[in-house]
């Protein structure tokens, strides 16, 4: 596993107790039911990793950042705030 999915995973896993691998959650933050769901990881994943690495680790998992921001706009308006992602395209 590489170096930013440990640090993605980490953050994201730690506070729910999940184990989530990258595969995973990158399915979880490319697929809208995870809005509709309100899935925590997916969530934790727009809000509380860094855009910089949020960015590294859609790349590395080869997603399509026009997805990733479409996602994190409905995250955004679920939570009542701009989510980092959903500024971008």
């Amino acid at each position: 596993m590489s170096e930013i999915s440990v640090k993605v995973l980490a953050t994201v896993n730690a506070p729910y107790g999940t184990t989530l691998s990258a595969e995973q959650l990158a399915s979880k933050i490319s697929d809208p039911a995870s809005a509709d769901q309100f899935d925590p990881s997916a969530f934790s994943f727009f809000s509380e990793v860094e855009e910089g690495l949020q960015n590294s680790f859609l790349d590395e998992m080869h997603i399509d950042p026009a997805i990733a921001s479409g996602m994190a706009r409905k995250f955004s308006v679920l939570a009542g705030y701009t989510l980092p992602l959903a500024r971008a395209a």
